[in-house]
């Protein structure tokens, strides 16, 4: 390809896709920026407590309604059960796992007969935040990490903060709490808000405008004589590799566009002495994309989520066995995201990966006595085995095998599946699809790990 072609591609490129990229993105968020802006000033002023929560629910409600517009009531209705349900089981002690239910079953039946598919899982985002910051208070009242229920005003304007309710992430009650005590202004604030912000909108340029166009450019993937020679096999790995950067891409815009949004309206610090740290992180994308461990993967692949289902899903099902509560915690995640065949197949076989991935660790870990768990080790470990050249090549090996299982679970994430998801016989054919032109490698290769672990058991 000559370098006259070369440098018109890119010119095209930026004037055809980046710019109207980064301009679509801020044109659709400036309002939600603003208004969390002038929320967060107002809790500034000192005002009454109900008064600050009647200002997050009226932003809360604004932010729906220019989003969702009238489809904007289901979101209200789910909020509405969930207070209804916490204030008659007010004295139980058991509430967070039959709320959980009860929001399993409202997400369900809203998917399956409340309203039109596409509608629904337009409002997909915003039904998760709200039914995991329900689930989350449940549980803590249980738990008495919150002392009573709160009072309606309060309950809603939880719900409806407005630095969570579109983008997420899922903050807890007390969080929420700390945010409106309107702490100033300061330097490190704007600047979490504009590094999130920048961080966003590179994040979304690469989705849209590099990551699809990574192979096909600078290796004609869909050339004819390419296709039909033997590499196929390969070209196909490349596709998948791409689909699954684009969709990599795009979760990470929306978790720093969320650490924007809930940075800018007060939320997401912690203190350290007389000083607030701005220090919300919700992806970590190098963890991602050079991992360690497919583990590490699904922790820093959305940390307020992890976190929610670690301590609300996790722990209470541990209690049947560490594989029934990780099995638990990717169906909940599952039944969370929607009924969706290749969301919920991805998770379960994430759950499965997981696991497998963990107890082959830990056996070999112990056998070696080295530093190659599926979690980075502290530096006071009882391994004696560390930093050698080996323990690096078994991690490397490890690392690398996590990106095959990304590229090969990711690869059923691309553009053709938002026009199928009216049609859920179209989802489970492309999925099964996608996986049978990669040979089924990554369930075969768990498979094969599974065996490992059980002949050194």
């Amino acid at each position: 390809m000559g370098v006259f072609s070369r440098q018109k591609f890119f010119q095209e490129l930026a004037h055809g896709c980046l710019l109207p990229t980064a301009q679509q993105g801020l044109e659709q968020v400036w309002q939600l920026l603003v208004i969390c802006l002038l929320c967060r000033l107002i809790w500034m002023f000192g005002l009454p407590s109900f008064v600050k929560h009647l200002v997050t629910v009226a932003g809360g409600f604004y932010t729906l309604y220019l989003f969702f517009e009238l489809h904007m009531i289901w979101v209200v209705l789910l909020s509405l059960l969930c207070y209804l349900f916490l204030f008659l089981c007010r004295h139980s002690t058991i509430r967070g796992t039959f709320l959980s239910i009860t929001v399993l079953i409202y997400l369900l039946l809203g998917e399956l007969h409340m309203m039109d598919t596409t509608n629904w899982h337009k409002m997909r985002g915003s039904q998760m935040v709200v039914a995991m910051k329900a689930i989350s208070l449940a549980f803590d009242l249980d738990r008495g990490v919150v002392t009573s229920v709160p009072s309606p005003i309060e309950f809603m304007g939880y719900i409806y903060f407005v630095g969570t309710v579109i983008f997420g992430p899922w903050i807890s009650f007390n969080s929420y709490k700390e945010a409106l005590e309107g702490h100033k202004l300061s330097l490190s604030w704007l600047l979490k808000v504009s590094v999130s912000w920048v961080k966003s909108q590179v994040c979304l340029v690469i989705s849209n405008c590099v990551a699809p166009y990574l192979f096909p450019y600078f290796i004609p993937v869909y050339g004819d004589k390419l296709l039909r020679s033997k590499k196929r096999r390969k070209i196909r790995w490349l596709l998948a590799y791409e689909n699954t950067l684009s969709f990599h891409f795009s979760n990470y815009f929306v978790g720093y566009l969320s650490e924007t949004t809930t940075t800018l309206a007060g939320a997401g610090f912690t203190e350290e002495k007389d000083n607030l740290k701005w220090d919300m992180t919700v992806s970590k994308p190098l963890n991602i994309e050079l991992p360690r461990s497919m583990v590490e993967v699904v922790t820093s692949w959305n940390l307020p989520m992890s976190r929610f289902l670690h301590t609300y899903v996790f722990k209470s099902a541990l209690k049947f066995g560490t594989f029934s509560a990780i099995m638990v915690t990717y169906t909940a995640s599952a039944l969370l995201h929607g009924l969706s065949f290749h969301l919920g197949a991805v998770l379960i076989s994430l759950g499965f990966i997981t696991y497998v991935e963990h107890v082959l660790r830990k056996r070999l870990a112990a056998i070696f006595n080295a530093c190659i768990l599926s979690k980075k080790c502290l530096p006071n470990c009882t391994h004696q085995n560390k930093k050698g050249l080996w323990v690096y090549m078994i991690n490397i090996a490890f690392g690398a095998l996590a990106i095959l299982h990304l590229t090969y679970l990711g690869s059923v994430f691309n553009s053709s599946v938002d026009f199928m998801e009216e049609d859920e016989d179209n989802i489970t054919h492309h999925t099964i699809q996608k996986w049978s032109e990669l040979s089924w490698t990554s369930h075969w290769v768990t498979f094969g790990c599974w065996i490992l672990y059980r002949l050194i058991l």
